[in-house]
Formats: structure tokens, sequence, C-alpha cells
């Protein structure tokens, strides 16, 4: 078994100096296959001083010279794509495909796409007799998860360094890999020390521990709402700013006269990607009642063709969950929804055939689901997807917006005048019509429950940097 490097601190890899053991398994068999000394409450502190240390060099850089920096970390990350992709797939599940494509291609995509957007973005504008700056706002602490992992890093930590903070990273002990390869990037890009740390730890100390340190000035987070609203709370009483990206219950809503076709292969696709551990998944299909049936039809097709396995399998369309106790969380919920009186359609909480090992659990499908219910108000975050009907577009909106929670979404309808307008009412950050793609450029984070604040793109710069106006004496004549 492997023994990972956990703490990145000032520019040097160190061990923590009373380390806990944590053991990661292949999600595919159950085997243990790399143990993390996990970092405690002195390493959080240190990295944080280094963060201070070397902020104001870092910030008074020209915003060109950091995105050259960009530009060398993402050449650094795609001579490791192939490692960080299997390791990737061997930790979350992601069939390893998908996993290079959107678990690691996609960032890198991110970072470069970052780094070019330093030259046309507006640092400085002159109104009046002010100066306005936009500056660094200090040290960030970017706490991400685990099911998404160097593309949620990379949502968080690109940004705030070509923002001019420096960086306090807490990835997922879970998924340890990807963060652990993206250290070694930036080492081999050679930022300066101090710019970027790393501490790998539980959320209970170490994540608190950062959020609470003196030396933080902004804290990103990416998890669950429920941790997510205490640390908003306790970053909020020291007055610091504060990004929460949390869950999500979004909706496909089928119009009548849709592609139904092409509404159910999307749906599918968004509601199993990565086995359903992503949280603005489709894990909501509001159809027409008078056309339940058939697009019952349309997904038990699809679900056939989906083959569950070994992610590093070249035939697996869909692999496992993350962890045991996530597996038996997701057969909890789904137990909760035949209880409720869903008609369970595809799929069921017992180990599927031919994966007697690892954390699977079959693509899952209710019908007839009440908008009320467990499994159609709570973030499973697995591979379940719950069908309601609808009487009419009032109602089919009214259960769209149904929920705490507004990540994302989705409309399909007849024409797009029609499918924007509804796309409209609905309460979400994001709501793709008629299978309009993910854009890395458009901002993403939710209303409600989801969170506060945006990532990705140039709006992803927003959160970790500060107005400042430079009053100018007016001149006469």
């Amino acid at each position: 078994m492997q023994i990972a490097r956990s703490c990145f601190i000032n520019g040097q890899w160190v061990a923590p100096d009373k380390p806990t053991s944590f053991t990661v398994t292949n999600s595919a068999t159950g085997v243990p296959w790399l143990e993390v000394p996990l970092a405690g409450v002195p390493e959080a502190d240190r990295a944080c001083m280094a963060g201070r240390a070397a902020f104001a060099g870092w910030s008074d850089l020209d915003p060109a010279v950091r995105a050259g920096y960009l530009g060398r970390i993402a050449d650094e990350l795609e001579a490791r794509q192939a490692e960080i992709a299997a390791a990737v797939s061997r930790e979350v599940g992601m069939p390893l495909k998908l996993s290079e494509r959107i678990q690691v291609a996609a960032p890198i995509l991110a970072w470069r796409r970052l780094a070019k957007a330093a030259a046309d973005y507006q640092w400085t504008e002159t109104i009046g007799n002010s100066l306005v700056e936009r500056v660094a706002a200090g040290v960030a602490i970017c706490i991400t998860p685990w099911n998404y992992p160097l593309h949620q890093i990379t949502g968080k930590v690109a940004p705030a360094l070509l923002a001019g903070c420096t960086v306090v990273l807490k990835p997922s002990e879970m998924a340890p890999s990807a963060a652990i390869l993206l250290a070694e990037a930036i080492e081999a890009a050679q930022l300066p020390a101090g710019v970027f740390n790393m501490v790998i730890g539980a959320g209970a100390d170490v994540g608190a521990a950062l959020v609470a340190s003196p030396e933080a000035d902004v804290i990103s987070f990416t998890g669950s709402t429920a941790v997510g609203r205490q640390i908003g709370a306790q970053a909020l009483s020291a007055v610091k700013r504060v990004t929460l990206e949390l869950g999500g219950k979004s909706a496909s809503v089928l119009l009548p006269g849709a592609d139904m076709a092409a509404a159910v292969r999307s749906t599918v696709g968004s509601c199993f990607l990565n086995s359903g551990q992503t949280c603005s998944a489709l894990t909501r299909f509001v159809v027409p009642a008078a056309q339940q049936e058939e697009v019952l039809a349309l997904i038990s097709e699809a679900v056939q063709r989906i083959t569950v396995g070994d992610p590093l399998d070249p035939n697996s369309r869909m692999g496992p969950l993350v962890s045991k106790d996530q597996q038996e969380r997701v057969r909890r919920y789904i137990s909760k929804g035949i209880e409720s009186g869903a008609r369970l359609v595809c799929g069921g909480a017992e180990q599927p055939g031919g994966n007697e090992a690892g954390y699977f659990v079959s693509p899952t499908v209710f019908a007839d689901v009440d908008p009320a219910s467990a499994i159609a108000q709570e973030e499973i975050f697995g591979p379940v997807l719950c069908v309601i009907p609808y009487r009419d577009i009032d109602e089919a909106v009214a259960i769209a917006n149904g929920t705490p929670y507004g990540l994302a979404g989705a409309v399909w309808g007849p024409d797009d005048a029609l499918s924007l307008s509804v796309a409209r009412r609905i309460r979400a950050g994001q709501v793709d019509i008629n299978g309009g793609p993910f854009n890395l450029d458009a901002p993403f984070g939710g209303f409600g429950m989801s969170g506060v604040g945006r990532e990705n793109g140039r709006f992803g710069l927003d959160d970790f940097l500060e107005y400042r106006s430079l009053q100018q004496p007016q001149r006469k004549g």
C-alpha cells in the first residue's frame, strides 16, 4: 500500500507532527490502496502563516505574471493527466474514459482559459475622479470535496491565485490523489514559496482551524449544506468573506411537445454520471402526467444499456460510489422511496449482479414520486432518479422550485422561446435549455440552500477580489 504525502507548506513537503492515519480504498473492490498521514491543527496554522508571509509579494505582481504561472501549472497537470485520471477513477468510481475527459481534461482547460482571461479582465477603471482598483482579498482558504476533486479545486485555487490571493487548500481525505498531484505540479511550476499551501486533514479539526485562523481572509467551501451553514456562520462571525457551493436537487422539466428521447437521454446521463455523485445532477424528472408511462419506457431502455462495473474496465459505463458509508446512505434512501409509496421501476437497494465487491448501487428509478417525499426533497448523492408527474406548466414550475435548493435545472420544450420562458421561472443558478452544454466560462452556483457566490470563468475571480477607490484631486480647467 502506498503512503501519501499530505502537507505542502511554504514550498516544501513536510510530515505532520502528530499524524493520524487515514486509509483510502479502491471503490470498486473495497481494498485499501493508499495510506494518508493526516495533518493536524499545527500544520493548518503553519500553512496560514506561510500564506500570510507570501501575500504581499504575490499580490504585487502584475496579473499577467500570475497568469503565466497558471499556464505553467496547466502544463504540469497535463504531464500528469493519465495518472490523475486513473487515481480519481480508483478513488471516486467514475469510469476511466469519462474521468480522463471530465475529471482531468476539463479542469486543465479551465486553468488555461482563466490564464488567458487575465488580459481582458478590467482590473482598474476610472469613475469621475476615482481610480477604482480590484485588489486581492488576502489569504484564501479553499475547502473542497471528493466527488470532482481536481475540478472543484481548480474552481477555487486558479481564480484565487490569479486574483493575487495566496492559498491554503484542504482537499477531502477520501480522494486526495488529485490534490497531491496538483501540489506536485505547482511545485514544478516554481510558484514562490507560501503562495500555495496544502494540508490534508479531517474537517472537524483542520478545516475548523483554517476557517478560524486570524490569517484567513476568504473562505471558499464546497460540500454539504449542513457543513456549509456551520462554516458560513463561523466565517461571518469573524467578518470574513465566504463563498459556499452546496447541495442540489435539480429538476429536469419536460414540456408537452418536446423531444422526449433527447430529454430522457440527457436527464438519465446527468442523473447517473459519476454514479450520481454530482451536486448539479438532474435527479428529478418532472414530466406531463399523460406521458409518464412513455417516458418510463424510454428510461428503462436507457438504464438497461448502462453497464455497471469496475471503472478501470473500458466496458463500464457506471462505477461504484466512493465509500461503504456512501453506499449504505444511498441504499437507505432507496428503502425510504419504497416505503413512501413511490413505484420502483428499475434498480433497488441490492448489490448489482457481477459486482459482489466494492461500493456499487444499481441505477435506480422511481415513478409516481410525491414531490414532498424525502427522495424528492433531499440530496441523495447516488444513482437515484425520481420521476414526478404534473398536470400543467404552472405545477411543473412549482415542483421544480419546491425544494430548498436551487443549484441547477433543465427545461425541454417544443421551441427555444417557450423553453426559455419556463427556464426563467426556475429559481436556480444554472438552467440548461434543450440540451445546452456546460459552459466553463459561465457562472456556476446556486440560489437558496445551494449556496452563496459563483465560480467559473471571470465570475470566479469576484469572490477573491476587493474594490479599492482612490479619490484623486479634481483638476480645474
